[in-house]
């Protein structure tokens, strides 16, 4: 990636960016074809989206929609999270009834009830580190991180305290059962994971 000189001039002549002025930047930057890009504390995270991530995206996708609307789910949509610089993309965010996008067309982080985020080697110290951290203040009722890696979810329930109190690990391919969540249904996960 190559910043142009401008970009590197905003930046120093600017004592605090915002996350607008750092998306803007990034906006006019070549971003390669199939990466996410996001802001974790400040730092810019770029992560490859394979066919097996989104397999897996969808597949929860799929699964929720007999609960939401599609209106209400979101895919790799920025939002502002508390804390410094937090502009955080989700694989998959489900959404309170009757949410709404202010007048620059963003959702408040409030307004998320499950998010799902599906590991990459590159950005999983920041899925169960700090993303979990600002979930967890942002009160986000169910954080499901899916790892690929481990061959395991990992659910996180009930936010108090800038914590989860809850935390439930399942195997790919036993049931996850959101039922007692806002989310309210099993999702299978017989096929996460499968190239």
């Amino acid at each position: 990636m190559t910043i142009e000189l401008t970009d590197r001039i905003e930046m120093a002549e600017s004592d605090e960016l915002t996350l607008d002025d750092l998306f803007e930047m990034l906006e006019r930057m070549p971003v390669p074809e199939g990466y996410k890009v996001e802001i974790v504390e400040g730092t810019v995270y770029m992560s490859p989206q394979g066919k097996c991530h989104w397999d897996l995206i969808t597949d929860v996708y799929e699964q929720l929609r007999a609960g939401y609307a599609r209106k209400r789910l979101t895919s790799d949509v920025r939002f502002d999270f508390p804390g410094h610089l937090n502009g955080f993309c989700p694989d998959l965010a489900a959404l309170k009834a009757g949410a709404k996008a202010d007048a620059k067309g963003k959702c408040d982080p409030r307004d998320i009830e499950f998010v799902l985020e599906v590991i990459s080697k590159s950005t999983a110290p920041n899925d169960y580190g700090p993303k979990k951290a600002v979930y967890a203040e942002a009160e986000v009722p169910v954080y499901l991180v899916a790892d690929r890696y481990t061959r395991r979810c990992h659910v996180y329930t009930h936010p108090k305290g800038g914590e989860y109190q809850s935390e439930l690990t399942v195997a790919f391919g036993e049931p996850v059962d959101l039922t007692g969540t806002v989310v309210a249904l099993t999702l299978t996960t017989e096929d996460f994971g499968l190239d």
